[in-house]
């Protein structure tokens, strides 16, 4: 499962031949959790507030969500 990106002590992580709807997953020491690429709502797992908005303001940077998006792509549509 490739790291596509370390904020602090969470990982953001993208599994290849994953399921349907195109997400990533969050990791901290304490929660996981898959957030969607196309509107970063949480599908499933528990992550703190403080954590989400982290993931969030990362994801909505310059770049970055189209960056998740090719990643999905790139390991999960062969």
């Amino acid at each position: 499962m490739p790291v596509i990106m370390r904020l602090g002590s969470i990982r953001i992580m993208i599994f290849a031949d994953d399921h349907n709807p195109p997400h990533f997953h969050v990791s901290t020491p304490d929660h996981d959790a898959l957030m969607r690429i196309d509107d970063l709502s949480i599908l499933q797992g528990q992550i703190t507030a403080r954590t989400l908005q982290q993931v969030r303001q990362w994801a909505q940077m310059d770049g970055n969500r189209q960056h998740l998006e090719e990643e999905w792509r790139r390991l999960n549509e062969r």
